[in-house]
């Protein structure tokens, strides 16, 4: 279950307030946490965010 943080967390990564690398540390920070699932959606959004 993506928790609280992790959406305020892509909220301003979609806002573009973090330098793709700093969201990238981010997320490699917090995706221990998460299922697969949630990894592969997360990464998918940040994807368009990035436009990579």
């Amino acid at each position: 279950m993506i928790t609280k943080d992790v959406r305020e967390w892509i909220k301003r990564v979609e806002n573009k307030q973090y330098s793709y690398e700093d969201a990238m540390y981010e997320f490699t920070k917090i995706s221990v946490y998460l299922t697969k699932e949630e990894i592969t959606m997360i990464k998918n959004r940040l994807k368009n965010s990035y436009m990579l």
